[in-house]
């Protein structure tokens, strides 16, 4: 198997001269903006103040390696419980069967992403075919307002049928066709959740398309989403110039192991981290996450106390929770503007919660426990 390739150019003169100018970023810092660690250089403010969406009351994280700002909060692409705010959303029982068509679930997630794009909110992580072109449609007329992040996982790695580079990339190709998108910002495929049931070989052509889209222009940036620690670790060591970001859970329980921690490879190799269920897919709330909820004050709360815990982590460069409603964004803008560290009473009352949603945990979603170690 090659242990390591060589970077790619990337195909766009722009792109190319963009990568030139933010190169020194690096060194520059992690975040910039509203409540970030102060001491961080001009040159990185600068780049921070380009990026897409800029709000001056939001904070950005640089993106690892893509040299990319991006808000200490994205939208991730899931949206459980959207059917509380768009009664027909849902054809069948689960948010993946949503109907697509309807007038009201079209316009709960072009207004979601509208109250992003104000508040300076400016990446989607959408990791399904019906996510992608919801997305893809809901940013039509303003594709130049958010970076959006692209798996089609029916078609990726955890069907056998998508497992060489030849295949991944007709699902890229047919995706784009199907979304109208003449690129992705992100292409972050999704393999098994324990991705060390690939095969190696498996693993290498996945990682060969990932470098030929970005070779071709198709995916400015590449990576995968993940569920397994050591072969995280592994695929960011052994593929170090593909892996430029990884999607992956990080949840108000999480911390980084003082040994062989993933984020050893992640700061080493400067991979950027989107982090998955940080409210424990919908466990950490009592309520139905709408805002007319009778805990709607109590779930608001927790929701930013967990945004605040993950954000203390440089490691993470942004948790990505599902939003259904504006009023959802408003609380994690919120959050961003809190106080980043937990005072002990905070603390004591976010473990608390904490326990009680692992008791709430469907049967499901049991493995989230097994991320309290990073």
């Amino acid at each position: 198997m090659e242990q390591k390739r060589q970077q790619s150019t990337p195909v766009s003169s722009l792109t190319r001269r963009k990568f030139m100018r933010d190169g020194a970023v690096a060194a520059a810092g992690l975040a910039v903006g509203l409540g970030a660690v102060g001491g961080r250089s001009a040159y990185a403010q600068e780049a921070a103040r380009k990026t897409r969406s800029y709000n001056p009351q939001m904070e950005y994280r640089r993106l690892g390696k893509t040299n990319i700002w991006v808000s200490a909060v994205c939208l991730g692409g899931h949206w459980k419980r959207v059917n509380v705010m768009a009664p027909d959303a849902y054809k069948g029982d689960g948010w993946l069967d949503a109907n697509l068509s309807d007038e009201a679930f079209k316009k709960n997630r072009y207004d979601v992403v509208s109250r992003c794009i104000e508040s300076g909110i400016n990446y989607i992580d959408a990791c399904t075919k019906e996510e992608v072109v919801t997305y893809a449609e809901a940013l039509r007329g303003r594709r130049d307002k958010m970076y959006l992040g692209f798996s089609w996982y029916q078609e990726e790695m955890r069907n056998a049928n998508f497992r060489t580079a030849d295949a991944l990339l007709g699902t890229l190709e047919k995706g784009m066709r199907e979304a109208k998108l003449d690129y992705v910002d992100l292409w972050r495929i999704t393999m098994h959740e324990q991705s060390s049931n690939h095969t190696n070989s498996e693993v290498d052509e996945m990682m060969k398309a990932l470098e030929k889209a970005r070779q071709q222009g198709k995916a400015r940036f590449t990576g995968f989403s993940s569920h397994d620690r050591p072969h995280i670790k592994w695929m960011i060591e052994t593929y170090p110039n593909v892996v430029q970001v990884a999607v992956t859970p990080y949840t108000a329980r999480s911390k980084e192991l003082p040994k062989d921690s993933v984020f050893e490879a992640v700061k080493k190799f400067d991979v950027g981290v989107f982090g998955i269920k940080p409210f424990a897919g919908t466990s950490l709330f009592k309520g139905d996450s709408s805002p007319a909820s009778p805990t709607a004050q109590e779930d608001d709360r927790l929701a930013r106390m967990a945004i605040r815990y993950i954000l203390c982590n440089p490691g993470i460069t942004a948790p990505i929770p599902g939003l259904i409603n504006a009023h959802q964004v408003d609380n994690l803008v919120k959050a961003v503007k809190e106080h980043r560290e937990l005072d002990l009473k905070e603390a004591k009352e976010l473990d608390a919660a904490m326990d009680e949603a692992w008791a709430r945990l469907p049967a499901d979603y049991q493995w989230l426990k097994d991320w309290e170690y990073v």
